[in-house]
């Protein structure tokens, strides 16, 4: 078994508003990523074939990608060639015309591996309900932790990383193209769990066991780090190991997961530190 070292790190060397400068601006940073996608396509991430509507084609053919554009009068979004599968590719198109595109494929002499089309306002349903999922899910989590703690900084330290830990990953799916996705909706989920796990270790050492503050902190960095460090070693290895099979989706939902969790070790025993140092030494714990 692979035994993480997690160093002990000298917090009295940084103040409160040291610590908290970094995921601070990382958290601005991502918002503005966020802000200025939603002002150019009208939505805050790029949005897949689940949720804009679309249809989605799998053939096998030796033809070029470059050739299997100039095949279909539909503009095709997406060429993602199966590495499990030779010769297989994944199309995907913005047009709902499911039968014409059949038809075009069929006439190219594509062998058609399965074809489906999901309706725009269906698409549009889909946005509610994982809109909905997300906002029940984080609200729910919120309420949990005020209930837990009864204290405004220590909970409000678990939302404010959670929420952190939510948006870092949305704004880099912008930057690195990937689409929203039922898939990547649950990884999203995933993250909401994986934040408060880490946060609430945190904060239970702190608060409710015995020892001083950086003792405390310790010992919940020696636990939650090598959960997270193993965490983030997984779902790289998921990531790689998909992208080299060609399995669709699944890069997606292990990059997020990586960017989440990356995200999660800054805001936790940066953000999440400092607010709890406050609360013990200068707010009304003191």
């Amino acid at each position: 078994m692979v035994a993480f070292e997690v160093p002990e790190v000298d917090y009295t060397r940084y103040s409160n508003r040291q610590l908290v400068a970094v995921p601070l601006a990382v958290l601005s940073l991502a918002l503005l990523v966020i802000a200025v996608y939603w002002a150019l396509t009208g939505a805050p991430v790029s949005l897949g074939l689940a949720f804009t509507g679309g249809t989605e084609l799998q053939i096998q053919t030796t033809d070029s990608p470059q050739e299997i554009r100039q095949t279909f009068d539909e503009e095709i979004e997406s060429i993602q060639p199966i590495q499990s599968a030779e010769n297989t590719y994944i199309l995907t198109f913005q047009s709902t015309q499911t039968g014409s595109i059949e038809q075009q494929a069929n006439d190219a002499g594509y062998s058609i591996e399965s074809i489906q089309g999901r309706a725009a306002s269906f698409g549009q349903n889909s946005q509610q309900q994982a809109l909905i999922g997300l906002v029940v899910a984080f609200a729910g989590m919120s309420l949990l932790v005020f209930a837990l703690f009864r204290t405004f900084v220590p909970s409000i330290a678990v939302v404010a990383s959670a929420f952190s830990d939510l948006v870092i990953p949305l704004a880099l799916m912008n930057i690195f193209g990937i689409q929203l996705s039922l898939g990547t909706v649950a990884a999203l989920l995933m993250l909401i769990g994986y934040s408060v796990d880490s946060d609430l270790l945190l904060n239970n050492h702190v608060l409710r066991r015995r020892g001083g503050f950086y003792e405390s902190t310790y010992r919940a960095m020696r636990t939650g780090v090598t959960m997270t460090l193993t965490s983030i070693a997984a779902m790289a290895v998921m990531t790689v190991t998909a992208t080299l099979l060609g399995i669709p989706l699944l890069p997606a939902i292990g990059l997020i997961l990586v960017f989440g969790l990356t995200a999660d070790l800054m805001n936790t025993y940066m953000l999440n530190v400092s607010l709890l140092r406050y609360y013990k030494y200068e707010g009304i714990a003191k």
